[in-house]
């Protein structure tokens, strides 16, 4: 019962809010929809847990079976991480500048991919409480032209009236701001976070690879 009053509430209030409610309510669905989209590639489809999969991959590696740390990557081929630790183990028999090079390339081809339309949702926290500032602007001004025609009477409720239908728009438009910017700062972490491991397992993996060639030159008789 309560949570049907209260959603009766939102659509009356936004009827009460006047022509810019409807912009804002557009652009509160296009952040819906980014952020959909958004949180399915980074925390399904660009996601791994790092840790064990660079456990893996290491296995393989100090097993000297880089055939095997390549189907590790292949197994999660869609995943950022896979991909620029897969980039640097195709490049395992040639120097460390080759191998880095190597990592460096896939990192940027994907670091556009994870940070992609994350910009948009800030513009559109901002879109939306300039719609709800430019609505309650033209809410008091039409407000105010209706009160010179108007009976003394009469005044009163049309204030009343138009201040109601400013103050919704502004309301609507900075819940739309908040919920978008707070979204935004999830999904801007959880890139972060990615690129983050993307650095220090590409590091590790350089490493990784070279300790290899070390240990194999050695073992080679004199």
């Amino acid at each position: 019962m309560e949570a049907s009053n209260f959603i009766g509430s939102i659509i009356l209030n936004f009827q009460k809010g006047g022509f810019f409610m409807y912009p804002i309510a557009i652009t509160f669905a296009v952040a819906i929809a980014m952020v959909f989209e958004r949180m399915m590639r980074l925390y399904v489809q660009y996601n791994v847990d790092g840790t064990s999969f660079m456990f893996e991959v290491q296995k393989h590696v100090l097993a000297n079976d880089l055939d095997g740390a390549i189907r590790v990557c292949n197994g999660a081929s869609r995943t950022a991480l896979a991909r620029v630790i897969k980039a640097g183990l195709q490049r395992a028999s040639r120097d460390e500048t080759q191998i880095q090079n190597a990592i460096d390339a896939a990192s940027l081809e994907v670091i556009p991919k994870l940070e992609r339309r994350l910009n948009y949702l800030a513009l559109i926290a901002n879109i939306a409480t300039l719609l709800g500032l430019l609505g309650t602007v033209v809410g008091l001004i039409h407000s105010f032209a209706a009160l010179e025609a108007a009976d003394a009477a009469q005044r009163q409720a049309i204030l009343a009236k138009g201040i109601s239908e400013a103050m919704n728009c502004t309301a609507f438009g900075l819940l739309v701001a908040i919920t978008t910017m707070v979204m935004h700062s999830i999904l801007a972490a959880k890139a972060t976070s990615l690129l983050e491991e993307i650095d220090e397992f590409g590091v590790k993996l350089l490493d990784l690879l070279s300790a290899r060639k070390y240990r194999h030159s050695s073992e080679k008789p004199v």
